[in-house]
């Protein structure tokens, strides 16, 4: 009998949710990380997307009142666009 390992967070004694995985996801900094799932995070905190310009990979993420982040749509993302949304989900969590 096969059994599937399902993430259970100890601390607040629950299963862990899509969403609760993803952060934990970002915050261990993975090599692998789509541009899909920083975004869904960088929007979920009430930042918008900009468009790329003419003939650009990079995108926007603007929120009233902190720096813009802007981040190439290339995959794998590099390790420094993956800490700056880190950063954004630490301060988020510190509100």
């Amino acid at each position: 009998m096969m059994f599937l390992e399902v993430p259970y967070n100890i601390k607040q004694g629950k299963y862990m949710s899509k969403w609760d995985k993803l952060l934990r996801r970002i915050r261990s900094l993975p090599k692998d990380v789509r541009f899909e799932e920083l975004q869904k995070i960088l929007e979920s905190y009430g930042y918008e997307m900009k468009g790329a310009g003419t003939g650009s990979s990079h995108y926007t993420f603007r929120k009233k009142g902190y720096a813009p982040i802007t981040i190439p749509k290339n995959e794998p993302i590099k390790r420094p666009y993956v800490e700056l949304v880190r950063d954004v989900i630490e301060s988020e969590e510190n509100k």
